[in-house]
Protein backbone atom coordinates (compact mmCIF):
# COMPACT_ATOMS: atom_id res chain seq x y z
CA UNK A 1 0.00 0.00 0.00
CA UNK A 2 1.24 3.33 -0.67
CA UNK A 3 1.97 6.41 1.46
CA UNK A 4 -0.68 8.63 -0.78
CA UNK A 5 -2.95 5.70 -0.10
CA UNK A 6 -2.75 5.40 3.69
CA UNK A 7 -3.27 9.78 4.05
CA UNK A 8 -6.10 9.11 1.65
CA UNK A 9 -7.92 6.82 4.21
CA UNK A 10 -6.78 8.77 7.15
CA UNK A 11 -8.66 12.12 5.57
CA UNK A 12 -11.83 9.73 4.80
CA UNK A 13 -11.81 8.39 8.41
CA UNK A 14 -11.73 12.23 9.56
CA UNK A 15 -14.38 13.23 7.29
CA UNK A 16 -16.46 10.26 7.60
CA UNK A 17 -17.28 9.04 4.29
CA UNK A 18 -20.56 8.76 3.18
CA UNK A 19 -20.57 4.54 2.08
CA UNK A 20 -19.42 2.77 5.37
CA UNK A 21 -20.93 -0.78 6.10
CA UNK A 22 -19.93 -3.45 8.56
CA UNK A 23 -17.18 -5.99 6.61
CA UNK A 24 -19.40 -8.99 7.28
CA UNK A 25 -19.62 -11.85 5.15
CA UNK A 26 -23.84 -12.01 4.82
CA UNK A 27 -25.78 -15.29 4.07
CA UNK A 28 -27.40 -14.16 1.29
CA UNK A 29 -25.79 -10.67 -0.61
CA UNK A 30 -27.82 -7.85 -2.15
CA UNK A 31 -26.09 -8.46 -5.41
CA UNK A 32 -25.32 -10.78 -7.93
CA UNK A 33 -21.74 -11.15 -9.29
CA UNK A 34 -21.54 -12.66 -12.97
CA UNK A 35 -19.04 -14.57 -13.88
CA UNK A 36 -17.28 -15.15 -17.00
CA UNK A 37 -19.55 -15.87 -19.90
CA UNK A 38 -22.47 -13.32 -19.21
CA UNK A 39 -22.61 -10.51 -21.62
CA UNK A 40 -23.24 -8.06 -19.29
CA UNK A 41 -19.29 -8.31 -18.17
CA UNK A 42 -18.41 -7.14 -21.89
CA UNK A 43 -20.32 -3.90 -21.79
CA UNK A 44 -18.23 -0.63 -20.88
CA UNK A 45 -19.92 1.59 -18.12
CA UNK A 46 -21.24 5.07 -18.59
CA UNK A 47 -20.04 8.17 -16.91
CA UNK A 48 -21.87 8.63 -13.45
CA UNK A 49 -23.21 12.49 -14.21
CA UNK A 50 -24.81 12.89 -10.48
CA UNK A 51 -23.65 11.37 -7.04
CA UNK A 52 -26.86 11.26 -5.44
CA UNK A 53 -28.49 8.63 -2.70
CA UNK A 54 -29.27 5.78 -5.27
CA UNK A 55 -25.53 6.07 -6.46
CA UNK A 56 -24.48 5.83 -2.56
CA UNK A 57 -26.77 2.90 -1.56
CA UNK A 58 -25.21 0.94 -4.80
CA UNK A 59 -21.60 1.27 -3.15
CA UNK A 60 -23.10 0.27 -0.15
CA UNK A 61 -24.47 -3.19 -1.80
CA UNK A 62 -21.28 -3.55 -3.87
CA UNK A 63 -19.48 -3.40 -0.46
CA UNK A 64 -21.57 -5.62 1.19
CA UNK A 65 -21.69 -8.25 -1.61
CA UNK A 66 -17.67 -7.70 -2.03
CA UNK A 67 -17.39 -8.67 1.51
CA UNK A 68 -19.87 -11.54 0.98
CA UNK A 69 -17.68 -13.03 -1.75
CA UNK A 70 -14.36 -12.16 0.73
CA UNK A 71 -13.35 -10.33 -2.19
CA UNK A 72 -11.12 -6.80 -2.08
CA UNK A 73 -12.06 -5.56 -5.28
CA UNK A 74 -15.25 -4.88 -6.69
CA UNK A 75 -17.05 -2.95 -10.50
CA UNK A 76 -20.08 -2.31 -11.26
CA UNK A 77 -20.52 -4.09 -14.01
CA UNK A 78 -19.78 -7.13 -12.29
CA UNK A 79 -23.10 -7.05 -10.89
CA UNK A 80 -24.88 -5.87 -14.01
CA UNK A 81 -24.53 -2.16 -13.67
CA UNK A 82 -23.17 -0.39 -16.03
CA UNK A 83 -21.69 3.12 -14.66
CA UNK A 84 -18.64 3.75 -13.83
CA UNK A 85 -18.09 2.74 -10.25
CA UNK A 86 -15.85 0.51 -8.20
CA UNK A 87 -15.11 -0.10 -4.67
CA UNK A 88 -12.29 -1.72 -3.20
CA UNK A 89 -10.70 -2.91 0.58
CA UNK A 90 -7.24 -4.36 0.76
CA UNK A 91 -7.93 -3.98 4.60
CA UNK A 92 -10.56 -6.45 5.28
CA UNK A 93 -9.84 -7.85 8.52
CA UNK A 94 -10.08 -4.28 9.99
CA UNK A 95 -13.36 -2.82 10.68
CA UNK A 96 -11.31 1.03 10.99
CA UNK A 97 -9.94 1.14 7.81
CA UNK A 98 -12.42 2.65 5.39
CA UNK A 99 -13.41 1.31 1.81
CA UNK A 100 -12.39 3.18 -1.28
CA UNK A 101 -15.58 4.49 -3.55
CA UNK A 102 -13.71 5.36 -7.23
CA UNK A 103 -16.64 7.22 -9.16
CA UNK A 104 -15.78 7.92 -13.01
CA UNK A 105 -12.04 7.10 -12.07
CA UNK A 106 -9.41 7.70 -14.74
CA UNK A 107 -5.85 6.74 -14.69
CA UNK A 108 -3.57 9.76 -15.77
CA UNK A 109 -0.35 8.56 -15.69
CA UNK A 110 1.43 5.14 -15.35
CA UNK A 111 4.75 3.78 -14.33
CA UNK A 112 6.91 2.76 -17.07
CA UNK A 113 8.08 0.05 -15.17
CA UNK A 114 5.90 -3.15 -14.91
CA UNK A 115 5.60 -6.11 -13.34
CA UNK A 116 4.06 -9.33 -13.21
CA UNK A 117 1.35 -10.52 -10.24
CA UNK A 118 -0.86 -13.27 -9.38
CA UNK A 119 -4.76 -12.15 -10.37
CA UNK A 120 -7.57 -13.59 -9.40
CA UNK A 121 -11.42 -12.02 -9.92
CA UNK A 122 -14.88 -12.48 -8.32
CA UNK A 123 -15.99 -12.92 -11.71
CA UNK A 124 -13.75 -16.17 -12.37
CA UNK A 125 -13.72 -17.48 -8.91
CA UNK A 126 -10.89 -20.09 -8.62
CA UNK A 127 -8.78 -19.10 -11.50
CA UNK A 128 -5.40 -17.33 -10.25
CA UNK A 129 -2.93 -16.65 -13.37
CA UNK A 130 0.22 -13.88 -13.98
CA UNK A 131 -0.93 -10.52 -15.70
CA UNK A 132 1.68 -8.32 -16.24
CA UNK A 133 0.91 -4.39 -14.95
CA UNK A 134 2.66 -0.66 -14.45
CA UNK A 135 3.84 -1.07 -10.81
CA UNK A 136 2.37 2.43 -10.22
CA UNK A 137 -0.39 4.75 -11.23
CA UNK A 138 -1.98 8.01 -10.78
CA UNK A 139 -5.49 8.88 -11.47
CA UNK A 140 -8.57 11.26 -11.08
CA UNK A 141 -11.90 10.37 -9.95
CA UNK A 142 -15.10 11.31 -7.40
CA UNK A 143 -15.42 10.29 -3.95
CA UNK A 144 -18.65 9.16 -2.59
CA UNK A 145 -19.59 11.92 -2.02
CA UNK A 146 -18.78 14.03 -5.90
CA UNK A 147 -15.81 15.36 -4.46
CA UNK A 148 -13.32 15.29 -6.99
CA UNK A 149 -9.92 13.39 -6.22
CA UNK A 150 -6.11 12.82 -7.41
CA UNK A 151 -4.53 10.00 -5.99
CA UNK A 152 -0.92 8.22 -6.27
CA UNK A 153 -1.20 4.15 -5.81
CA UNK A 154 1.45 1.39 -6.64
CA UNK A 155 1.82 -1.86 -5.46
CA UNK A 156 -1.04 -4.21 -4.93
CA UNK A 157 -3.47 -0.84 -4.89
CA UNK A 158 -1.93 -0.11 -8.14
CA UNK A 159 -2.92 -3.23 -9.37
CA UNK A 160 -6.13 -3.62 -8.13
CA UNK A 161 -7.26 -0.14 -9.69
CA UNK A 162 -6.22 -0.79 -13.04
CA UNK A 163 -8.02 -4.16 -12.44
CA UNK A 164 -10.78 -2.72 -11.48
CA UNK A 165 -10.86 -0.25 -14.42
CA UNK A 166 -10.68 -2.73 -16.94
CA UNK A 167 -13.94 -4.05 -15.74
CA UNK A 168 -15.44 -0.48 -16.49
CA UNK A 169 -14.19 -1.15 -20.10
CA UNK A 170 -15.60 -4.21 -20.57
CA UNK A 171 -11.63 -6.17 -19.80
CA UNK A 172 -11.43 -9.16 -17.86
CA UNK A 173 -7.83 -9.81 -16.27
CA UNK A 174 -7.60 -13.75 -18.26
CA UNK A 175 -7.48 -11.14 -21.75
CA UNK A 176 -4.16 -9.78 -20.26
CA UNK A 177 -3.24 -13.17 -19.79
CA UNK A 178 0.19 -14.37 -21.99
CA UNK A 179 0.41 -17.56 -21.11
CA UNK A 180 -1.98 -19.69 -23.01
CA UNK A 181 -0.99 -22.92 -21.74
CA UNK A 182 -1.80 -22.16 -17.98
CA UNK A 183 -4.89 -19.95 -19.10
CA UNK A 184 -6.28 -22.58 -20.92
CA UNK A 185 -5.61 -25.20 -18.34
CA UNK A 186 -6.99 -22.72 -15.50
CA UNK A 187 -9.92 -22.13 -17.17
CA UNK A 188 -11.14 -25.90 -17.67
CA UNK A 189 -10.12 -26.72 -14.42
CA UNK A 190 -12.58 -24.69 -12.87
CA UNK A 191 -15.46 -25.25 -15.59
CA UNK A 192 -14.69 -21.75 -17.93
CA UNK A 193 -14.75 -21.79 -21.23
CA UNK A 194 -11.94 -19.80 -23.53
CA UNK A 195 -14.50 -19.23 -25.99
CA UNK A 196 -15.33 -16.06 -23.72
CA UNK A 197 -11.65 -14.52 -23.39
CA UNK A 198 -10.94 -11.56 -24.93
CA UNK A 199 -7.41 -11.50 -25.40
CA UNK A 200 -5.72 -8.29 -25.69
CA UNK A 201 -2.19 -8.79 -24.84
Amino acid sequence: MSVSFAQLARRADKTMEAVLVPKTVLDIPPLEIHTLGAAVLRQPAQRIGKVNNQIQELARDMLRSMYAAKGIGLAAPQVAVHQQLLVIDLDLENAATPPLVLINPEITSASADLNAYEEGCLSIPGVYLNVVRPTAIELSYRDDMGRPRKMKADGLMARCIQHEIDHLNGVLFVDRVTDEVCLRKELKEHGFQTQYVQSIS
